[in-house]
């Protein structure tokens, strides 16, 4: 598979019918995705927590990857507004899986909908492994407090302390599962996201020993803390319909990123500058894994961020037409009206921020 796939000229793109690019943002004749950039790759997304943890013992000890035992499932925090976290990681998974899909790429879910049981935390770092996927990735919204905790706000990637006992997680999680792990950080940070300001955490990567998942997974994995729902402003950007669709899009950037560019070989060297975290408030665990698909070495993308121009109300009704298949996901109510003659702009700057990162995928810094 050619993993550079997605040339430079590319100027519009559609992932998941989820956004357009404008063909303003490239010199380049306007191009559609092909559908077929990711045709051969699997990604194994795991939406943390349950709907229902009916008839299961959420403190059934299981294996933790480190010679330890812990609970088998936590509940997740619910946000400010009231809206559980394992329904805002499930929203924007279902955006990202639509957009993976988009582009050819075989996405597996370590749980089916948003109303049962999702399993344990080691059975869904066992599927994540079984699942040969070239990446994995854990969806989080973390809380700090039972009430508002204004102080501290802001997302994360959860790294695990190395060295791993198991040496296939080792490997993993300090070659691809890092790699990937500093480019979703990057992602976030070039979308206009803010790291997270408390638990130890260093430039968007926390350090920690007593997160089982990545310790279970023996393949690359990221672990993704969108941001602290005991926030009242990371709160209403996780419970909105928008608010998810921008955490949906960059996740997506993250992942295409490492995908079409990443090594599997980085240096853990990063990991000794970011001090580990003794303390996790609320600490919300659900773990997915990937694969040990070898992937070509290419140098990471430039972090550009241009700027678009936003589509007028004209091109309202065609951007519908291309959300339509987005907007029938199930689980994602009021997607109707994300898009309208107000947003239009919302959604075409951060739709030119994967841009920018896929025409990218082969130059240099």
């Amino acid at each position: 598979m050619n993993r550079f796939a997605i040339k430079a000229g590319l100027g519009a793109c559609v992932l998941g019918a989820s956004v357009l690019i404008p063909a303003q943002v490239s010199a380049e004749p306007a191009a559609t995705a092909t559908g077929t950039e990711l045709s051969g790759m699997t990604v194994f997304l795991d939406p943390g927590h349950q709907g229902s943890s009916e008839g299961h013992d959420l403190a059934q000890q299981v294996n933790d990857g480190r010679g330890n035992t812990k609970d088998c499932q936590t509940s997740g925090m619910t946000s400010l507004g009231g809206v559980p976290e394992h329904t805002i990681n499930w929203n924007v998974t279902q955006l990202v899986k639509s957009s993976l899909e988009s582009l050819g790429a075989k996405v597996v879910l370590s749980r089916q909908d948003d109303t049962g049981w999702g399993g344990c935390i080691d059975e869904r770092a066992r599927a994540a492994s079984e699942s040969n996927a070239d990446l994995a990735v854990s969806i989080h919204a973390d809380s700090t407090a039972q009430g508002e905790d204004a102080g501290k706000h802001g997302f994360h990637m959860i790294i695990p302390s190395l060295p791993i006992p198991d040496e296939k997680a080792d490997a993993a999680q300090s070659g691809g599962g890092l790699e990937a792990s500093k480019m979703m950080r990057d992602a976030y940070k070039s979308d206009g996201f803010v790291p997270a300001n408390y638990a130890g955490v260093n430039d968007g990567l926390q350090t920690r020993a007593d997160v089982a998942g990545p310790a279970l997974t023996q393949v690359p994995l990221v672990f993704v803390e969108m941001g602290n729902g005991s926030n009242k402003e990371d709160s209403a950007q996780l419970e909105s319909s928008d608010g998810q669709l921008k955490h949906a899009i960059t996740i997506t950037t993250g992942i295409v990123t490492y995908l079409l560019t990443g090594s599997e070989t980085a240096p853990a060297q990063e990991l000794a500058a970011a001090p580990a975290a003794t303390t996790e408030p609320e600490a919300s665990e659900d773990s997915a894994s990937s694969t040990t698909t070898t992937t070509p070495k290419a140098t990471t993308p430039k972090s550009t961020n241009p700027k678009s121009t936003a589509p007028d109300s004209a091109q309202l009704s065609e951007l519908m037409e291309m959300l339509a298949p987005l907007l029938e996901v199930q689980g994602l109510d009021g997607l109707e009206d994300l898009v309208n003659d107000k947003n239009l702009g919302l959604v075409s700057d951060l739709a030119s921020t994967l841009l920018a990162v896929i025409t990218g995928a082969g130059g240099g810094n």
